[in-house]
């Protein structure tokens, strides 16, 4: 499952100012974005992720997200980082 990367990854981040400031360095190997955030939120990451050729996987919703990620509220983004 996809979201076992994101969960057993060493180094990640989570929240969208923070992934978007590692993908624009290039520091990501994988961005997970939750379908239910709203797009002007995860736009930006989206289109640098594109521009980088990062990978980017959808989760369903940002509670998983969240909690794959290990805390209690939601998260539109999260990231693995290099």
């Amino acid at each position: 499952m996809s979201l076992d990367r994101i969960r057993l990854a060493k180094k990640r981040i989570i929240g969208t100012n923070q992934t978007l400031k590692a993908v624009q360095q290039s520091a990501v190997k994988e961005v997970f974005v939750a379908k239910d955030a709203e797009a002007r939120v995860i736009g930006p990451v989206l289109h640098y992720a594109e521009q980088n050729g990062i990978p980017v996987t959808w989760v369903e919703t940002m509670k998983m997200l969240g909690k794959a990620c290990g805390i209690e509220v939601g998260a539109a983004t999260a990231a693995i980082l290099e």
